[in-house]
């Protein structure tokens, strides 16, 4: 009796325990949601009046007090459509590489160690690596390539630790099956594993992609342009940005308070876009999940 008293007791402190640590999962839950709904509603509440068709398809008029964001909005584009262009396919085949070629030891040990340090560098310190390598020595100059290198450089360890986590994924009877109907190493690779790893590798590149679209540092040194009415013709060409935009408008206009509600309306534009773009990567992703479960 004494036992089966202890038992019980135990059960109860467990659910206890238990219950009190799924309290504070919620909680935590609760706080993240409500913190992400006030910040995009207040800037929803000062942006809302900026929005207006000439404000999207104009470019900035009166020392930047009118008009609109038309070639912040196309230079982002072509900015964040270069990183991916860059990062994406460097980015699997490096998580190939690690994950099905490379034998493990000190050396793919320390790969893994630089490509996590990488992802906590600070972006400003991409910055002044792309100015450093290619403004200056490779001599694009600051330029959407540029910028777009740089930008690549930086979601490049977001990719392929996405990457690689995907490919470990996918069950090791796979590639066997494979293998034993006499299928090559890469054949199993890019028709077995990859299509079963893809969903979690346009996880990481959604992730690569958000963070690209906005970045102010590492554009302010190898791509933003203060101010220009012309857009790009060529990968050489300076081109505006949203975020730097933001932070022109915020602390180097001159009419800093008239522009308030453009700032915030060109943020709510941002965040849109950023919304946008990760909603077209979800929408693939969850395509290609469902041909692979049917």
């Amino acid at each position: 009796m004494v036992e089966w008293g202890n038992g019980m007791e135990s059960r109860k402190k467990r659910k206890l325990i238990e219950g009190m640590a799924f309290g504070v999962i919620r909680l935590s839950t609760v706080i993240i949601c409500l913190a992400l709904a006030i910040m995009l509603g207040f800037i929803l509440v000062n942006g809302y009046k900026a929005i207006n068709w000439t404000f999207l398809t104009e470019p900035p008029m009166d020392a930047m007090t009118k008009g609109g964001i038309f070639p912040a909005i196309v230079g982002t584009f072509y900015l964040t459509l270069g990183a991916i262009t860059i990062a994406f396919p460097l980015g699997v085949a490096s998580a190939i590489y690690l994950s099905e070629y490379a034998r493990e030891g000190k050396m793919v040990r320390l790969i893994r160690i630089g490509i996590n340090n990488l992802a906590g560098v600070p972006s400003v310190v991409f910055g002044l690596f792309g100015l450093g390598l290619f403004v200056v020595f490779l001599g694009f100059g600051s330029s959407i390539l540029s910028g777009s290198l740089t930008l690549g450089f930086l979601i490049l360890p977001v990719i392929i630790g996405a990457s690689e986590e995907a490919l470990k994924a996918v069950p090791q009877t796979y590639r066997e099956a494979s293998l034993a109907l006499g299928g090559t190493r890469w054949q199993t690779i890019y028709r077995v594993v990859l299509p079963a790893a893809l969903p979690g590798i346009l996880t990481g590149s959604i992730l690569g992609i958000g963070r690209a679209a906005g970045e102010t540092a590492p554009i302010m040194f190898t791509a933003a342009a203060f101010y220009t009415t012309k857009l790009p013709s060529s990968v050489f060409d300076e081109v505006m940005a949203l975020p730097y935009h933001i932070y022109v408008l915020a602390t180097a206009g001159t009419h800093i308070d008239e522009t308030r509600h453009l700032q915030y309306g060109t943020a709510l534009v941002l965040i849109a876009f950023v919304l946008g773009i990760n909603l077209v990567a979800i929408i693939i992703r969850t395509r290609i999940r469902r041909k692979q479960t049917y």
